[in-house]
């Protein structure tokens, strides 16, 4: 099959792009403290990884937080701020964040009566995993909060979720949940949803058909994040780990089980991205609606360019490009009297890691859908080699799966096409 794909010739990073990034930053996102009432054994800050600060039990200080949103607003209210009312979620990390209750509600307070903001209406969002629900729901409910609460399924599947004393942590977890169904049941169907982690002890059709069936909902079902794993702990990583897509696959009801999880699934979040990148019918503005040219002027890689989707500050003070990558990847740090982040240095620095990659990127027949971010590759100070890189058979192959699924399910092209928005 022929696709009508421009022409990608690569450009560097520049300071004024990443400042108009900042300008027009969708999402804020606050680790409000690296402490947590529990301990998991695949947490992204445990025993199986090395790529993130210590954990000291602390909690991010309130003034730096503020610090940082009264930063963020002097762009909001420049000349390079681009959207006339854009919503910025404002999110709250962990650990778990409810452990810094007083903390929340300090920044939402200050967000909602004090932050001079007149182009942004703002959204409040976190993780949680659900121990302290049932103390802190009445708050979370007024402020309209989207939750995003974490379990693995039933109470065998969730094996691994225990506390420091080694006590599962299910029962708790589940009769918070209900209380606040039974208690709030119109926001609990709106802003509740729920994440699981896939391992050796559920699969994704276990985790589906348990939220399905006891709170009609459809999770988030995620692998194992398998960068920055502990060289001595690769062997027991790989022991708990299990792949989404071959756990559907094994499911005695696939097919039904992948259509109702739609972009939730592997399948069909990946054929989105084939469609919305060479279907030629999906524009990312009215400029490229009306004026598409044939030639794209783009960084490498799909790394996303500094502030481009959010802000992530630590416990510590780190500014980074989001909470998914290591923590020695900082572009900023905020202090207890100024903001630092040198824009110079960082396309400096992120300039260098392109071109390491970018006579892969030139060869790769996949350019145009490119999802790798650089700073998932273990050996970025080096060689650099991308995982995603596609020649021309494994392009064809690609395009093959994704057409074959489209023929199998040719009805989903056009719930794709009209229910997904790409931001």
């Amino acid at each position: 099959m022929n696709f009508n794909i421009p022409k990608i010739t690569y450009r560097d990073l520049t300071v004024e792009a990443v400042q108009s990034q900042l300008a027009n930053v969708q999402q804020i996102t606050f680790e409000v403290t690296d402490a947590c009432n529990l301990k998991c054994k695949y947490c992204a800050y445990g025993e199986f990884y090395e790529d993130y600060d210590k954990r000291e039990n602390i909690m991010l200080p309130v003034e730096k937080a503020i610090r940082l949103l009264d930063y963020c607003a002097g762009f909001w209210n420049s000349e390079r701020n681009k959207s006339c009312l854009q919503q910025v979620y404002i999110s709250f990390y962990g650990g778990e964040p409810l452990m810094n209750m007083s903390f929340i509600e300090t920044i939402v307070d200050y967000v909602q009566n004090k932050l001079y903001a007149p182009n942004r209406c703002f959204m409040f969002a976190l993780p949680t995993n659900g121990i302290l629900l049932d103390k802190c729901m009445d708050f979370l409910v007024t402020h309209r909060f989207n939750v995003l609460i974490s379990l693995d399924g039933n109470a065998d599947n969730d094996g691994y979720r225990v506390d420091h004393a080694g006590n599962e942590s299910f029962e708790r977890v589940v009769r918070n949940i209900e209380l606040l169904r039974d208690t709030y049941p119109e926001y609990f169907e709106k802003h509740i949803n729920f994440n699981a982690v896939l391992h050796n002890k559920n699969s994704v059709e276990g985790v589906y058909r348990f939220f399905k069936d006891r709170y009609d909902k459809i999770p988030n079902i995620g692998a194992l994040n398998d960068n920055g794993i502990r060289p001595e702990m690769q062997q027991e990583f790989f022991k708990t780990y299990r792949n989404t897509y071959q756990s559907l696959r094994e499911s005695a009801n696939c097919d039904k089980i992948e259509k109702d999880m739609f972009v939730k699934s592997d399948s069909y979040r990946n054929v989105t991205t084939f469609l919305h990148q060479y279907s030629g019918f999906v524009f990312k503005d009215y400029n490229d609606l009306l004026y598409r040219q044939d030639e794209m002027h783009v960084i490498p890689t799909g790394t996303c360019v500094p502030f481009s989707k959010r802000i992530f500050l630590t416990v510590n003070g780190k500014i980074l490009p989001c909470e998914r990558i290591g923590q020695q990847h900082i572009i900023g740090r905020v202090t207890d009297d100024e903001i630092l982040i040198d824009f110079e240095k960082v396309v400096e620095r992120y300039n260098e890691y392109f071109k390491k990659i970018t006579k892969q990127c030139n060869h790769c027949h996949n350019k145009l859908s490119c999802l790798q971010c650089i700073f998932n590759l273990d050996d970025l100070e080096t060689t650099c080699k991308c995982y995603g890189f596609m020649n021309e058979q494994d392009f064809e192959q690609y395009v093959n799966i994704h057409m074959n699924f489209l023929k199998k399910h040719p009805e989903d092209y056009y719930r794709i096409m009209e229910e997904i928005t790409v931001e």
